[in-house]
């Protein structure tokens, strides 16, 4: 067996946030992605990102995004580098990148300039606001998105400030959405030998992300808000509750868990209290609920209800990051790693969500800058001189 993109060569031209989480999908699911980071700046700007580095230049946020991946310094403006840049074209099937949507022509990383080299490529773009329109020039990041689309007037308490998410969400949502566009550029070139240009932008998919809130005020004229305690706006219950030592969260969003919820914090008769009897019902009453069943379930403390309830209705601890990382389940389900590290021999990573039975998980580190320019460039046949050559140049 082998994982499923092994033989898959991808160039990526990324940095810092959305290109490089989702290219390192494609790297932990066999493909090799080889980075492609300009020397003269310090290579991808996440190598700078502190505030906790393992070395200099080897940031936690960099390597976070980045393992098993391959790094080739290259000057894309330079002809040098367009031919060297061209010649990986002709061995591989993608090239990726997240750059402002007015720099890709600028590098010569669209289709139209790369098709004559390899007709089968597929160039996928990752930009703020897409290469086309009045914006392509605009710089995009992941907060920003969040802002203009409507998430900060959705997340936190009615009356509060506007409220971000607590972690750059649009940005790994778009870093997924574009790998797989291009994926499906690969499959679509390999049926008809003809490559394409797949576009995808931070903006875009943050706005495809309001979802069924976008449905209801496009054809019912309602502007969901902030609702309390972090509730479902329409299900009830499904939102959080106080405990003796802090929080719940419980979700009954179907009939049969809040009958059975019911049954299990002793309050049978209220599955066919007229006021909770249904969904409807409890959404009227969602207030006189949310009252009655905090004093409830302060009896016993978040573990106690955990143990009573988990498995039975739809509920879970309220944990920091910490306790998230030491949930026992964290462990059960494999998804913490051990990576080589030069300076500290291993360290801590989050395995990849895609599982392949069968196949052992990859744990190479992320890159140095530039650590994979001479075996690149030798695979290109590529002589000791020339390598030499290129690198006094500084083209490499």
């Amino acid at each position: 067996m082998t994982l499923p993109l092994q033989g898959i060569r991808i160039i990526s031209v990324e940095q810092y946030g959305a290109g490089p989480f989702g290219t390192m999908h494609l790297s932990a699911l066999g493909a090799e992605v080889i980075k492609v980071e300009d020397k003269s700046d310090g290579g991808d700007v996440s190598r700078s990102v502190g505030p906790y580095f393992f070395s200099p230049g080897d940031s936690h946020v960099f390597q976070e995004s980045n393992l098993n991946k391959k790094s080739i310094t290259l000057d894309l403006k330079t002809r040098e580098g367009q031919e060297i840049l061209h010649d990986l074209v002709r061995i591989s099937e993608g090239v990726f990148n997240n750059l402002r949507g007015d720099i890709p022509a600028k590098l010569g990383i669209t289709y139209d300039q790369l098709k004559e080299i390899n007709p089968t490529i597929v160039c996928a773009h990752l930009s703020g606001y897409g290469r086309t329109g009045s914006r392509t020039a605009w710089p995009g990041y992941d907060y920003l998105m969040q802002a203009e689309v409507g998430y900060l007037t959705l997340t936190g308490e009615p009356g509060g400030p506007p409220t971000r998410f607590g972690v750059s969400i649009v940005d790994m949502m778009t870093g997924v959405t574009a790998v797989l566009g291009l994926l499906a550029g690969i499959i679509g070139a390999r049926a008809t030998g003809i490559g394409r240009d797949v576009d995808v932008s931070l903006f875009d998919v943050a706005l495809h992300n309001l979802n069924y809130l976008a449905t209801w005020y496009l054809n019912e004229g309602v502007i969901q808000g902030q609702t309390p305690r972090s509730s479902h706006p329409s299900l009830v219950p499904s939102q959080l509750y106080r405990t003796k030592d802090g929080w719940i969260f419980v979700m009954c969003n179907k009939e049969k868990f809040w009958k059975e919820f019911a049954v299990a914090i002793g309050k049978p008769e209220w599955q066919e209290d007229p006021r909770f009897h249904d969904f409807e019902a409890r959404l009227a009453n969602r207030d006189l609920l949310t009252q009655i069943l905090d004093e409830v379930l302060m009896t016993a403390t978040t573990q106690e209800w955990m143990e009573k309830l988990g498995g039975k209705v739809p509920v879970a601890p309220v944990n920091d990051v910490g306790s998230a990382l030491d949930n026992p389940f964290v462990k059960e389900q494999a998804m913490l790693m051990n990576v080589p590290n030069a300076v500290r021999g291993t360290i801590g990573a989050l395995s990849c969500p895609i599982r392949c039975p069968g196949e052992t998980a990859l744990t190479a580190p992320a890159p140095g800058l530039g650590e994979h320019t001479d075996e690149i460039l030798r695979q290109l046949n590529y002589s000791k001189e020339k390598i030499e050559k290129l690198r006094s140049e500084k083209i490499i």
